[in-house]
């Protein structure tokens, strides 16, 4: 009897465990994983990377073949954007006194003037000791003068009888007294025109209306935007005998070309500052102070392949790479030694073989397929 109570416990307890498990109305473990695909792209084990036609498409992944040629050896300087003396100047009072406005306003940055242009007036304002001083010396002078015309009189009454120098000399006294008034008097009151030393674009201003400057004190900056001068430091003074074209990039991607002005004889920090003028009207905007990339191109020449500065790329060891299209949906990640050829283009000097096709355009998001 006991026997087939323990057969029954058991035939139920595997009743249960064999019947399904239902969840309750809180109780979801989600939605299952989807099934990779294999047309995605993605980082193949030899690092290499798969990129569909249709992502090529829409990275907008360009390429070219490579062609090997000599370029000249490029050396890259800092340089920083300052304003060319002769096509630049500063606006300063030489008086102290309270800013007026021209007859056009106050000028504001960016504005075109021209050479001989008002662009403010200062006011001259003396302290009360300085303004008293000079109409007490205002009122002796008026003294003086009455009194000298009063002599002129007299002695042309008496012309012929008394000598024509002396009559002279009175007259003579009289004007003298006359401009010494006028200076006095206008210093009471005294203004100063600022005028536009070069013709150009307000590059800085520092002048509110009503505002109390000193003498000396620079309101307004003028620079022509198409004559800007870069200057570099260089460390190696071979390289002062090696200069051919140069140019300036201030920001990756593009170039300005540059023309060597000339190379200091006294050394700075160490180094000697070379200068350098922006060829023609440039494109690309420079503003005074600007830290710039400047790139010197040498008389030695080297054998490389030319890139735009977008294809080269950061390896994950933070060495300089280039993908080169092996397949029509394979790229290869190449190390490289680059040069740099100007603010646009690399030169691929190792690492890159003649006819091998390259990534151009596209080249970072390529890297960054995982």
């Amino acid at each position: 009897m006991k026997n087939k109570h323990i057969i029954a416990a058991c035939a139920c307890l595997f009743a249960l465990l064999a019947s399904p498990a239902f969840a309750g109305p809180e109780h979801n473990h989600g939605e299952s994983a989807p099934a990779p695909t294999s047309n995605s792209p993605k980082r193949l084990p030899d690092g290499s990377v798969f990129l569909p036609k249709n992502s090529q498409r829409q990275l907008a992944v360009r390429t070219q073949l490579a062609e090997e040629r000599p370029a000249a050896q490029t050396i890259e300087l800092t340089g920083r954007v300052s304003m060319d003396p002769n096509a630049g100047g500063r606006v300063q009072p030489t008086q102290a006194g309270r800013l007026e406005a021209g007859p056009r306003g106050l000028p504001s940055l960016g504005q075109f003037v021209r050479k001989g242009e008002a662009l403010a007036v200062v006011r001259s304002s003396a302290s009360a000791i300085e303004r008293a001083n000079q109409q007490a010396q205002a009122a002796e002078l008026r003294a003086q003068l009455d009194l000298a015309r009063r002599r002129v009189a007299r002695l042309s009454e008496l012309e012929g009888t008394v000598p024509a120098k002396e009559i002279e000399a009175a007259r003579s006294d009289v004007v003298s007294l006359q401009q010494r008034l006028a200076a006095v008097g206008a210093s009471v009151s005294a203004s100063e025109t600022l005028v536009a030393p070069i013709s150009g674009v307000i590059s800085a201003s520092n002048a509110v209306a009503g505002q109390v400057v000193d003498a000396r004190e620079a309101l307004f900056e003028i620079v022509d935007p198409s004559k800007l001068v870069v200057e570099a430091l260089v460390f190696d003074m071979s390289l002062l005998s090696n200069v051919g074209a140069a140019s300036a990039s201030p920001a990756p991607g593009v170039s300005v070309p540059l023309r060597l002005l000339g190379a200091g004889r006294a050394q700075r920090e160490g180094a000697i500052p070379l200068q350098f003028r922006t060829a023609g009207n440039s494109a690309v905007p420079l503003a005074v102070n600007q830290p710039v990339k400047v790139l010197v191109h040498t008389r030695t020449m080297v054998k490389g392949v030319a890139v735009p500065a977008a294809a080269v790329v950061k390896s994950p060891s933070n060495q300089d790479m280039v993908w080169v299209h092996t397949g029509a949906e394979v790229f290869q990640p190449r190390t490289v030694r680059v040069s740099p050829l100007d603010g646009a283009n690399m030169a691929v000097t190792d690492g890159l073989k003649a006819g091998e096709r390259v990534v151009t355009q596209g080249a970072a998001l390529v890297n960054q397929v995982r």
